[in-house]
């Protein structure tokens, strides 16, 4: 019996007409999510990455646009607002990971491009944080993992289509 059994048995026997089915997924979605974080944040620190400079590092590496993208591509691509977006660049051009360099389809705008360092950084950053989820999901075999990102991708669409 773990964490979540123990709740679910608690609202079971406090409230017997409540099907609280419901909140044994989400709790354990929510337990697992933080978790799974949590082991990711230790990779990334090892690189002096957080969450937000991983992410804006990983978007860079993985568009195949080495000139860089635009601040608007990358908001796209990263779905924070603008002001986040500004912030979290600022930091990765004082740490030296990233450039800001001219637009020369716009005069006026700029690109945001890896550094050298920035490239080597989430080089070696990505490989060993595909390590870490490889390493945190390997007590699911090859189909359990193919049945689960079914299961949450259709959840996914479900909540994303107006699911009350």
């Amino acid at each position: 019996m773990d964490h979540v059994d123990r709740i679910i048995t608690q609202w079971n026997k406090a409230r017997p007409d409540l099907d609280v089915g419901p909140m044994e997924t989400i709790g354990r979605l929510s337990r697992l999510t933080a978790r799974l974080r949590g082991e990711m944040e230790k990779t990334w620190k090892v690189y002096g990455l957080n969450p937000a400079s991983f992410d804006v590092l990983a978007t860079l590496r993985r568009s195949g646009k080495p000139e860089g993208l635009s601040p608007g591509e990358l908001l796209e691509l990263t779905m924070v607002t603008s002001g986040t977006m500004t912030n979290r660049i600022d930091r990765l051009v004082k740490a030296g990971l990233v450039e800001r360099v001219p637009n020369p389809e716009d005069k006026r705008g700029f690109l945001i491009q890896l550094s050298q360092a920035g490239f080597s950084t989430i080089e070696k950053a990505v490989s060993d944080h595909v390590e870490t989820q490889r390493r945190l999901l390997q007590g699911l075999s090859s189909t359990q993992r193919d049945e689960l990102n079914r299961l949450l991708k259709d959840l996914g669409e479900t909540i994303n289509n107006g699911a009350r």
